[in-house]
This record gives structure tokens, C-alpha cells and sequence, in this order.
């Protein structure tokens, strides 16, 4: 069994998410949006797809480094093709990204649990059938009824927990909101969701803002008097000292890093030296599911959990495979959405919720997702 080709068909599909000129994600206006989806074909007609934004998977990636990697090789050698790939970053890693090795390897797994008729979160080890899972909101906003004030984010964090969601997470602001980024707003929308869920729903925020270590530490303090579970990303993840320092200064949880490269590597370094308590990886930022799931026997090594960052089918198959991640992050959520309506291009979304607040694992042999070919034959720009 052989690679035998590479394409990207590039569509559009209908949405009403939007993003704001620093690339954060609002509600707004129906439009058009473009996707690809990037699949792999075996000698044996075997196929495995995945999606991504369009500028991720470029042709020139494609044709340099994908099709000089993988054509001709056997699919099941996953973890040589991974290493392969990653070789090829050298001297190229701002072409080659991370997350563009992430899809590739996607599609490669797709491929091999299709082909053995198999869903992919049982070829990764089988540990779990289903996983409680935490509401992620949208970054907050100036949107009346939206999540514009302390009391929005209350109000919403209510209707989740409606919904069956035992655990929130909130983004807050962030610029181009006028008043972002401001520590104070940040601990008065904790603060409003917590008094609305009471005590017994777990509450974390992300951060996001690469706050410095005065207004990380401020907001750490008021985090534990709220009882929160972990506090993500508030400062730059490139400084791993000041991780180091607000860890050994805060009590509640520090979770990261979320988005430093380096995949595995990285995150080793974080664990030696102390710079979290939960360790973070998601399949597109450290990599692919193969780089995932050793970050997640790194920290399982340590007694630590590894919270996987993201929804979607890659990572909801890697939380299925692992014992020490306690939720599954599904979102982003927002007042002016509805996240159960699936994308035009899935005739159906991967992870419903039951209304105990439980996402089941995918039975669809692959990675789960029910894709519908009709309309991205229908709406396609390009095929390359």
C-alpha cells in the first residue's frame, strides 16, 4: 500500500463568524468563507481527508514538501513520514508550519482508520467513550446582548450551564475592543460568572493578552478567591521564566503553553523547570496527533494532566486515547450563535452533547466526520 496523491480542493461555504482586524472570532453578517479540504489517496483507492484554512496548505507547500514527502510511501509508517515532515522544517519553518504538518498527519490517520473501517480514537489506544465537556465562549465584545459587559458574560454562562456544560471557560477582551485589554474588566466578568453558575460549575479563563507579571499576578490572586481552575496563557509563552514565577507564586492551576512551538520539545522544558501545573497541547499547534499524544505521556510521566486545546475531530480522537485530560473545549461559543448547527461542508457536527454535559467519541470509522462531498463538489473553487 502506497501514497499515491495529493490534492486540495479549495470551496466556500456559507458563515456567520467573522474576525476582527486583530483575527479574533465575533458573530456578524452572513458571507461566503473559504476551506480546504487537503485529501490523501492510496494505490488501493483508500482516501483520508482533512480541513483547513486555505493559506495554510498553499500549492507551493503542497508541491515542495507534502507531495516530496509522502508520495510513495506506505501510509501506516505514520510516525517516519511525521519526522520526515518535521526534517523538512528546517531552514523552511515559516512555509513548513506546524499546523501544516498537523493536517497532513490529519488526513494521513483519516485514511488508516477508513481504510480499517475503525474510528482513529481506538487506534490511538481506546481509553474513553465519552468526555464532560467545558463551554469556551468567544473573546468578549461591544455587541448589546453579546458579550459586552460583566453581566453579558453572566447571563450567558447561565443559559450553559442550562445546556448541560458542568465547566466554562471564558476569553475576555481583547483589542480592538476600546477598553482592551484592562485587568479589571477581565476580573469583573469572572467574578459576574461566578456569582451567576454558583460554586459547583468549574470556571477557567484564557488569558490571551500577554499581560505583564503585575497584571498576571492581580488577576491570579482574584482568580483564587473565586475558585477557579486554572488560569491560561496570560503572558507571553515565548518567557518561560515568568511562567516559572507566577507558578511558584499563585496557588490556583497555571495551564500552557498553548501556542509555543517546538512541538514536545518545548513542552519537556516547561515541565522540568516548574512553568506550569497542567500541561497544554492541541493537535494543530503542537504538530499533529502523533507530537499530541507524547506531549500527553510527557505530562502523564509527571503526574500532571494535559488539557487539549481546541475542539474539532482531531483532538476530540486524541482526549479519547488518553487518560489524563478531564474535558473536552467546546467552542467557541457566543449569545448570537448556534454551535450545534453544523458547517455546510459536515452534514453533521462531530461532537453533539447529551444533556449531562458529555461529548461522545465518534463511532465513523477515520476521524469521525461526516462530510459531505456532494457540496464541496457543488462549490468548489479549485482543485490542485
Amino acid at each position: 500500500m502506497r501514497i499515491e496523491s495529493i490534492k486540495v480542493t479549495t470551496f466556500t461555504y456559507p458563515t456567520r463568524r467573522c474576525s476582527d482586524s486583530a483575527g479574533h472570532s465575533h458573530p456578524g453578517d452572513e458571507s461566503l468563507a473559504k476551506m480546504a479540504m487537503l485529501t490523501i489517496t492510496a494505490d488501493d483507492n483508500s482516501q483520508g481527508y482533512a480541513f483547513v484554512a486555505p493559506e495554510i496548505i498553499r500549492p507551493y507547500i503542497v508541491d515542495s514538501f507534502f507531495k516530496k514527502v509522502l508520495i510513495g510511501q506506505n501510509p501506516f509508517n505514520r510516525e517516519k513520514i511525521w519526522h520526515e515532515l518535521v526534517h523538512w522544517q528546517r531552514g523552511s519553518a515559516q512555509q513548513l508550519t506546524d499546523r501544516a504538518i498537523a493536517i497532513v498527519e490529519q488526513a494521513i490517520w483519516d485514511l488508516i482508520g477508513r481504510k480499517l473501517n475503525m474510528p482513529v480514537h481506538k487506534l490511538l489506544g481506546g481509553y474513553r467513550e465519552k468526555v464532560p465537556a467545558y463551554g469556551s465562549t468567544m473573546c468578549g465584545d461591544e455587541l448589546k446582548g453579546g458579550l459586552s459587559t460583566p453581566d453579558e458574560y453572566g447571563d450567558f454562562a447561565e443559559k450553559l450551564v442550562l445546556k448541560g456544560y458542568k465547566a466554562i471557560k471564558i476569553h475576555t477582551w481583547m483589542p480592538p475592543v476600546s477598553f482592551a485589554p484592562s485587568p479589571i474588566m477581565d476580573v469583573k466578568a469572572c467574578a459576574a460568572v461566578r456569582e451567576a453558575v454558583g460554586p459547583d460549575i468549574a470556571l477557567m479563563i484564557d488569558g490571551y493578552h500577554w499581560y505583564s507579571r503585575s497584571d498576571a499576578i492581580y488577576i491570579g490572586r482574584e482568580l483564587q478567591k473565586l475558585n477557579f481552575t486554572w488560569f491560561e496563557e496570560p503572558m507571553e509563552e515565548q518567557s518561560m521564566d515568568s511562567y516559572i514565577w507566577l507558578s511558584k507564586n499563585l496557588d490556583i492551576d497555571i495551564v500552557g503553553p498553548e501556542s509555543l512551538s517546538g512541538k514536545y520539545l518545548s513542552r519537556a522544558d516547561w515541565v522540568k523547570h516548574g512553568a506550569c501545573d497542567i500541561l497544554r497541547a492541541g493537535v494543530n499547534s503542537a504538530g499533529g496527533l502523533t507530537p499530541c499524544l507524547k506531549v500527553a505521556a510527557l505530562a502523564e510521566s509527571f503526574g500532571m494532566d494535559c488539557e487539549i486545546h481546541g475542539n474539532g475531530a482531531p483532538n476530540l480522537n486524541v482526549i479519547g486515547a488518553i487518560k489524563n485530560c478531564r474535558w473536552y473545549e467546546r467552542g467557541l461559543l457566543h449569545p448570537f450563535l448556534n454551535y450545534d448547527e453544523p458547517p455546510a461542508y459536515l452534514n453533521n457536527i462531530v461532537d453533539p452533547m447529551d444533556e449531562d454535559g458529555f461529548v461522545h467519541l465518534p463511532t465513523l470509522p477515520g476521524l469521525g466526520e461526516d462530510i459531505n462531498f456532494n457540496y464541496i463538489a457543488t462549490n468548489t473553487l479549485t482543485v490542485e
